[in-house]
């Protein structure tokens, strides 16, 4: 009988707990990587930059590209792990640059980075990369 009573409490509790309700309050964050951030609005044209390891190595496709003031460059990786920069040593005394991307790390994964006001050329590249030749040149008319 208290076996029975027993089983019957645990019971009862487990119920309570698969029909209670739902938390008040915010929902929890997803973790990195999971959710997009919000694409900046555009202005102009958006222009996929294409991020890739293959056996040819680590690039970008296309590796020069050229655009407005307002234009949004739309780095994919397609393969690989990859991120974008815009290195204020190889962009030297040029200010505004772009934040760096996160790094995309699942096929598909997007970063957008709106293009500078400043007509001129800027280099950018992935990080871990770099050395390897994963850089690009971006021309702002």
């Amino acid at each position: 009988m208290k076996r029975l009573r027993l089983f019957s409490a645990a019971l009862g509790l487990v119920a309570l707990a698969a029909c209670g309700d739902k938390p008040s309050g915010p929902e929890p964050a997803p973790p990195p990587g999971a959710q997009e951030a919000a694409a900046p609005a555009a202005t102009g044209t958006v222009i996929e930059v294409k991020m890739v390891t293959d056996d040819k190595g680590n690039y970008f496709e296309p590796a020069e590209v050229t655009a407005k003031p307002g234009d949004v460059l739309r780095f994919t990786l397609v393969s690989g792990v990859h991120n974008a920069s815009f290195p204020a040593d190889k962009n030297a005394g040029r200010s505004g640059l772009p934040e760096a991307t996160q790094y995309l790390q699942l096929a598909g994964q997007t970063a957008d980075v709106t293009v500078p006001a400043a007509p001129g050329e800027y280099a950018f590249q992935c990080d871990p990369h770099a050395a390897l030749g994963m850089v690009g040149k971006l021309t702002v008319q």
